[in-house]
């Protein structure tokens, strides 16, 4: 959907990704583990036996694209774009071409979700790498189809979805790599930096749709086009700014948390001994009550 709404879906879905994938990877680093730990539903919501390990983040790529999927056919109330072939035209034309593209979009991560979901279940060993190229997979799509969706459209339009399309087509490579260097932190910090450009750029794309100032962005300005790429320039740096203070507010939460955790004097510590004298009138005492008993 080419709307506000249609834009701040999977615009909300990417920011809250990110920074749940910010999140789990600043603890990751904070603890030393060597594996992302994803926390998993539970176990009431996890319904059938075939998925007794489902996480946050697998069912989440399935529920947000699914919505996206139905507002693009039956949004706004009343509309039904389902049809993709106008069969009352002798001529048989497709229709409804960018919200197919959409459909398709969502549909491939909604497909790596369900890997997901199968993976966790049932291949642990190796089913990292084939979640990764699932997800892959589906910003290969997205990048692929975002390509000709800038088709008929004007300047201002093409530059937003360009740029777009580099965080997206960085994320996908950056996810090719992992599906061979699983659990490195270096590409754990890369895709969180990603992953908040490229919510942070979707969260740009509706304030075009409503600007704060009320004065519309114009296609046919070169300093508004100029101050697009600005802008995105100031995400990359936003971003960035957004992972050191994930990281930041993990690391006061994780210090709090050990130090909250840890009972003084629980360990077993040895009674100091400062000469053998004392230890000798102890036992003595011992025997004396031993004794009287």
């Amino acid at each position: 959907m080419g709307t506000l709404e249609g834009h701040l879906l999977p615009g909300i879905g990417f920011l809250i990704y990110s920074v749940y994938y910010s999140v789990l990877t600043s603890l990751a680093l904070l603890r030393g583990e060597k594996a992302l730990q994803h926390p998993l539903l539970p176990r009431k919501l996890r319904g059938h036996r075939l998925f007794q390990q489902v996480s946050y983040e697998a069912m989440m790529k399935v529920v947000v694209p699914t919505f996206g999927i139905i507002g693009e056919y039956f949004y706004p109330l009343g509309v039904n774009r389902l049809q993709m072939i106008d069969w009352t035209d002798p001529r048989r034309p497709f229709i409804f071409k960018d919200n197919w593209q959409h459909v398709t979009m969502f549909g491939f991560f909604i497909l790596s979700g369900v890997v997901d979901m199968v993976s966790q279940s049932h291949l642990p060993r190796w089913g990292v790498k084939l979640e990764r190229a699932a997800e892959a997979l589906a910003f290969y799509v997205l990048v692929l189809l975002m390509a000709t969706h800038i088709e008929n459209k004007n300047s201002l339009e093409i530059r937003v979805h360009l740029l777009l399309m580099l965080p997206s087509f960085l994320f996908a490579v950056v996810l090719t790599v992992e599906v061979w260097i699983p659990n490195n932190p270096s590409i754990w910090l890369l895709k969180s930096w990603l992953g908040l450009v490229l919510s942070n750029w979707m969260m740009q794309l509706c304030e075009m749709y409503v600007p704060p100032t009320g004065q519309p962005w114009r296609a046919d300005n070169p300093t508004d086009l100029a101050f697009l790429t600005i802008f995105f320039c100031w995400h990359l740096a936003l971003a960035a700014g957004v992972v050191i203070a994930i990281y930041g507010l993990c690391r006061l939460w994780h210090c709090y948390y050990s130090s909250w955790t840890k009972t003084p004097g629980a360990k077993y510590q040895r009674c100091p001994m400062e000469s053998s004298e004392e230890l000798e009138k102890l036992k003595a005492e011992a025997l004396a009550q031993d004794g009287g008993v």
